[in-house]
Order: structure tokens, then sequence, then C-alpha cells
């Protein structure tokens, strides 16, 4: 019979069978199944990105008019981010309750759950009535929507994270660690792709093709299921099953235990989440109302943004792999520091060419931090609730720094319109936004310092990374 090719062994203690296959206490991972647990979790990050940039173009573009209408444009945008905010403040219960699941019936049966709950979310979008059939229930129901999709992510994205670093070998974890995050950009470009055909679309909000995106979700949860059902459970919990050392209380174990390092996660993803949000969402939405750029601005500059983090992504992965995480996580942040003002003063020329070639540019440093961060968040808690810490973690980081920055940043515009007089003062919005995302990125870079460099380190260790040696 012939044997799949294996991995080579690179954890401290793991033992090699006699045909070659790393034995990781009951399961042996080969070659396929390692690809094979990069597809399921990319597949499901590329669903929690393409539900991610869906909403975001929606509420920038279309959302305010169909579900909060008012006579004030900013209002309405207000609004709108404020639903999107929704899905990010349930985000921190979702991990709690998944990640929890996760550390105690495994990483496997909390990603066909995620994946379920996200991608019924996004599909029943899709059949909503707007404000003009409903009323007032129309908004009812989209942030009903949004609060079920925000469960969901709430854990999907840590739960792609810890089993790639798990089943990854030592050696190459940061690359293989990364792939996941190629998901990221195949929701984001599936989303700025539809985006781009349909505001072609004389008035999409009196159309029905603004619902055909959402619908399209449905596809994407069979495809994930359907991999995720031949998906063998992560090698390092299935140690921790054989040598039954599961904790049964992970999270109060991780709050126990794991305050600093939660900390941490926070304070680096401050950086990372925020400057993903700002120019993913509101950097679109600014170019469409302060500065009048019409026609398919946005989508156009997520697409090619999302070409170059398809480069950018593995080739950090390979990076961290060779000079450790924490050195490249905090040179792009440092990156994403120094463009902040000359990325913002460049949104507010209007020119759309230039706009779209440096939210290009400037995304290049939420790639780098993203794909850093696929190695790192797991390798910084111990076995027995690395689930729960890194969704917590991430989540509690994406409500105070992603969630709320297109809230922030819309009132910021507001405000600036208001006080700054009328349309000039909406384009001088460019200094206090830019200032806004400096705050963010230096948050990140403080914090690494205080970061231990986890390259290499044994993943079936119960210790967190700071507490070992």
């Amino acid at each position: 019979m012939k044997h799949q090719p294996t991995i080579a062994a690179a954890d401290g203690g793991l033992a090699h069978n006699t045909d070659g296959n790393v034995n990781h206490g009951r399961d042996e991972v080969t070659t396929r199944d390692l690809y094979r647990a990069a597809w399921a979790a990319s597949l499901g990050s590329a669903l929690e990105y393409y539900d991610f940039a869906l909403y975001n173009l929606a509420s920038a573009l279309i959302f305010g008019p169909l579900f909060f209408p008012s006579s004030d444009p900013a209002i309405g945008l207000i609004a709108s981010f404020g639903a999107y905010f929704l899905g990010f403040a349930i985000r921190p219960v979702g991990s709690i309750v998944f990640g929890a699941l996760g550390d105690r019936y495994g990483r496997k049966f909390v990603l066909m759950a995620t994946i379920l709950l996200m991608g019924v979310a996004s599909t029943l979008i899709g059949v909503l009535p707007t404000y003009a059939s409903a009323g007032i229930w129309a908004p009812v129901l989209l942030v009903g929507c949004r609060l079920l999709q925000g469960l969901g992510a709430g854990a999907e994205q840590a739960g792609a994270a810890v089993l790639m670093a798990e089943y990854a070998p030592a050696k190459r974890r940061g690359y293989f660690a990364a792939l996941p995050f190629m998901g990221v950009l195949l929701g984001t470009v599936m989303a700025a792709a539809i985006y781009f055909a349909l505001v072609r679309v004389e008035d999409i909000s009196q159309s029905w093709l603004w619902r055909g995106p959402f619908l399209l979700s449905v596809l994407i949860i069979a495809v994930a299921i359907w991999i995720r059902l031949k998906l063998k459970e992560s090698p390092s919990f299935s140690k921790l099953e054989a040598r039954q050392q599961i904790n049964d209380s992970p999270l109060r174990h991780l709050i126990r235990h794991s305050k600093p390092t939660l900390l941490k996660v926070i304070g680096m993803r401050m950086a990372e989440n925020g400057g993903s949000s700002i120019y993913q969402s509101l950097a679109i939405s600014y170019m469409v109302t302060a500065t009048g750029l019409k026609g398919p601005i946005g989508p156009v500059a997520l697409l090619l943004a999302g070409v170059s983090g398809a480069v950018v992504i593995p080739l950090t992965g390979k990076l961290s792999d060779r000079v450790g995480r924490v050195p490249v996580y905090r040179a792009f942040a440092l990156y994403q520091l120094v463009l902040a003002y000359p990325t913002w003063w460049v949104l507010s020329q209007g020119n759309a060419a230039a706009s779209i070639a440096m939210l290009c540019v400037a995304l290049a440093g939420v790639w780098g931090m993203f794909a850093t961060q696929g190695a790192l968040l797991p390798e910084l808690f111990g076995a027995q609730h690395r689930y729960a810490g890194v969704a917590v973690g991430r989540e509690v980081s994406a409500v105070i720094a992603g969630g709320v920055a297109p809230l922030i940043g819309a009132s910021i515009i507001a405000w600036a319109t208001a006080h700054w007089g009328g349309n000039e003062g909406r384009v001088l919005a460019w200094i206090p936004l830019a200032s806004y995302v400096a705050i963010l990125s230096l948050i990140g870079v403080v914090t690494t310092y205080y970061t231990p460099e986890t390259r290499g380190r044994d993943l079936d260790d119960l210790r967190d990374a700071a507490d070992v040696g």
C-alpha cells in the first residue's frame, strides 16, 4: 500500500512510526492532512471575511438608505456603522462560548458550528425586507443577523489559527499558520469583485441585486463543511485527550493564569485590527462622502489590496520562521505608523488612482501583522486553554479596535463637517483620522516590546510562553 508523504518532525517529543509518519498521540498527520487542514481553515476565513468585506461595503454604500433612511446622509452612515459595530460587540461572547467549547470538545467540533452560524446569518441578510416595506423591523432584523454573524466569527478565525498552528511542523509553522489568512484575502477579493460589478448599476439600493452577494454565502458554507467533515482533530488536542489533560473549565483556567498574555494579544491587535477596519471600511466611505469620488472606487481598492496581500502574507509567514515572530510584527506595526499621515493626506486629495494605490500600500502593514499572528497568537498560550485564549484575546481587541473604529471615524467626519465648515471640514477630517491610525499603531509597537519570542515553541506545553524559561 502506498503511503502519503509525511511531515518532518519538528516539535519536541514527537515520535515516528515505522512508515515515517509523525505520531501526535493517537493520530498520524500526513502531508495530505496538513493541506486539508489548511483548506478547511482557509475556507472558514474566506466566509468570515467575505461577510466582513461585504458588510463593510454595504454599510458604506447601500445599507444607510435601505435600512436606516435619514434626511442627513451622515446620520444614516453612523447608524449603518452602528449596526456594524454591534456585530463586533457580540464577538467576545462568541469567543468565550465557542473558545471554551474548543478547548473541551476539540477544534473540529467548534469549527463546524461556527461556519454554520456565520453562513446562515449572512444568507438571511440576503432575504431581509427593507425599511420601505417593513419599517422599524427591517433594521431590527438586520442587527439580529449581524449579531449571529458576530457570534460565529468570534471563534472562527481563532479556531483556524489554532488548528493550523497545531498541525504545522514547528520549523515551518509561521508559513503554514499564515496560509489560512489567504482565505481572508479570498473572501475580501470575492466581495470586492462582486460589488465592483454591482455598483455599475445606477442605483443598486433600489434593485434586488444587492441581495445576491449575501445569498452566495451558502456556496462557501457547503464547500467548507464538506472539507471539514473529512478533517482529523488537531494533533495537540488529540494528545491532551490521550493524556487526560483536558481542563473542564478552560475559561476559568485562562483568566487565572493568562491575564498578562491576554493583554499582550489585545495590545498587538490594536494596530492590526484597527488598521484593517479603518482602511477597509472607513477610508472607503471617506473617499465617497468627503472627496466626492464616484464609481467603484471602494471595491477596486479592496480588490487590488487583496491581490497584494496574496504576496505579502505567505512571504511574511516564511520571514517569521527565519527571524522570529515579534521582530516581524513590530516592523509592520511601525510601517503602518509611519504611513498613517501620508496615506490619509493622499486620500484627502480626491484622486482615484492615487487613493487606490495608497490604500494598497497602507494595507500591506495590516497583511504583514495578520500573517504573523497566525503562529504568534497560538504560540503565546498553553495547550489547555489555547483556543479560548486566542479567541478571547482576538475578539476583545476586535471590539475596542476594529469594531468601534468606523463608528468613531464616521463621528469624526460628522464633527469636522459641522465645526470646520461643510465640505471643506469634511475633507480636513483626514488629520484626526490619521492621528487615530497612528495611535492604534503605536499601541501595537509598544506592546511588542513586552511580548516574548515564540518561534519554534512546543505547542504541547501546558504553560504560556511568558511562563517558560
